[in-house]
């Protein structure tokens, strides 16, 4: 099975700011971006339509012309807890230090780790691959394309995050 990742575009709040679940609005550049996006999505056909349930990729998945994809949580980002909202250089835990010495492993506080990230990503990719579809569009979000990019060998663990995908962009993975 084909497997077209799409990325949502970027957003409007400070760089900087730590924000995996939070619903965050789209940024002032959403058509220019998402028009980019639909381009390269010209001509694909998809089976199915799945997306995040968080708006920044449900927004994206309808200017491509699905306004009602499957919703599944299991595509969302991953869950920065307490960290949600701050800004990275304000965020006063102790424990942010040894996550970014350890991000891969070490959840942020009262959030997720990337392996339980992984893991559902994982679960919905198993279940995917049980369906009898030939290709599938993703809406989601950068955390779960790099989860995704890992469970289909496209990369390892070690320096997974240096093969992200830009806001906007797509990742192709086959099942």
């Amino acid at each position: 099975m084909r497997v077209t990742m799409i990325r949502h575009t970027s957003v409007a709040v400070p760089k900087g700011t730590c924000y995996g679940w939070s619903d965050v609005p789209v940024a002032d550049t959403f058509e220019q971006e998402a028009a980019v996006t639909l381009k390269e999505l010209e001509g694909m056909v998809f089976d199915q339509v799945y997306s995040s349930p968080l708006t920044r990729a449900r927004k994206l998945a309808a200017y491509c012309g699905y306004p009602s994809p499957i919703l599944d949580d299991r595509l969302k980002e991953m869950n920065m807890g307490e960290w949600e909202m701050q800004r990275y250089d304000e965020i006063r835990d102790e424990a942010l230090q040894r996550w970014y010495d350890d991000y891969m492993h070490l959840p942020a506080t009262g959030g997720e780790s990337f392996p339980m990230l992984h893991a559902r990503v994982s679960a919905f990719l198993d279940e995917l691959r049980t369906k009898p579809f030939r290709h599938v569009a993703i809406f989601a979000h950068g955390g779960v394309l790099v989860s995704a990019g890992i469970y289909a060998g496209l990369f390892g663990e070690e320096k997974a995050f240096s093969h992200s995908v830009p806001y906007g962009g797509i990742q192709e993975i086959r099942l």
